[in-house]
């Protein structure tokens, strides 16, 4: 038996082991330790555990990025659209021919299944909405005249997709351009919204949209806010600033790249 040292007297009592030939059948061993040895604050303790260095793993990287997969996404106006500004009734609007091309990127989980949300986002020289003219827009019943037009200039198109639940959040910028013919062009109106399955609502103007269904038919919604221009006629004519609606029949499809 070996005994470790302590700085402070100490007693070991070690019950009789039974059997043993070299103790006396009635009394325990007594086992007293002495130190005379001043305590010295240099001396410090160390302490050891049975679990072995080796058997150490390093910590897994919590920090790591998740995986991703990546999709072609296609977006596709369809008819039967509206538009609608200020107070004015809307304009019937056939968008038939309105294309867009787009990537998607969803994270993988762990057992090798996606996320629910697509992160989408279209290349704006791939997308094209059709102009509101006398071919594509009515009002009241009546086609446009046929000198005034109304194009669209994308700037922004872009959000997220819930493949499960069919919900769409996508925000768009645009510039309308308002033209009659060569007579006259107005400054470019900016609207900015978001265009969503769900509800969208404003001070003037509302509307309800409808989620995808099983072949990536959907309806869109926007409310934005009109701000006034530099051009008397239009501000007054459409009494600026103002309200407008989107209300967009699409069909949003994608694939793995």
């Amino acid at each position: 038996m070996s005994c470790f040292s302590s700085p402070l007297n100490s007693k070991i009592l070690i019950p009789q082991k039974m059997g043993s030939k070299m103790n006396s059948p009635n009394s325990p061993i007594l086992c007293k330790l002495h130190t005379n040895q001043p305590y010295n604050p240099r001396i410090k303790t160390i302490a050891f555990s049975s679990f072995s260095i080796q058997n150490q793993q390093a910590p897994t990287d919590q920090t790591q990025l998740p995986k991703t997969s990546a999709y072609t996404v296609k977006f596709r106006t369809l008819g039967a659209c509206k538009l609608g500004i200020s107070r004015y009734p809307d304009f019937e609007y056939n968008a038939e021919g309105g294309t867009g091309t787009g990537t998607g990127t969803a994270p993988v989980v762990e057992d090798n299944g996606l996320k629910d949300q697509v992160s989408v986002c279209f290349d704006l020289k791939t997308l094209y909405i059709p102009p509101l003219t006398t071919a594509t827009s009515r009002f009241l019943g009546l086609p446009f005249p046929p000198f005034l037009r109304i194009d669209i200039v994308p700037e922004l198109f872009q959000g997220n997709i819930s493949r499960e639940s069919g919900k769409v959040d996508l925000e768009f910028k645009a510039k309308f351009l308002f033209s009659v013919g060569n007579i006259y062009r107005a400054p470019p109106l900016m609207v900015a919204t978001v265009l969503t399955s769900e509800e969208s609502e404003g001070r003037m103007r509302r509307g309800r949209g409808e989620r995808l269904d099983g072949e990536g038919k959907c309806r869109l919604v926007g409310v934005a806010t009109v701000e006034a221009i530099d051009d008397v006629f239009m501000n007054t004519f459409l009494g600026l600033p103002t309200e407008c609606l989107a209300n967009l029949n699409a069909v949003i499809t994608y694939s793995t790249s």
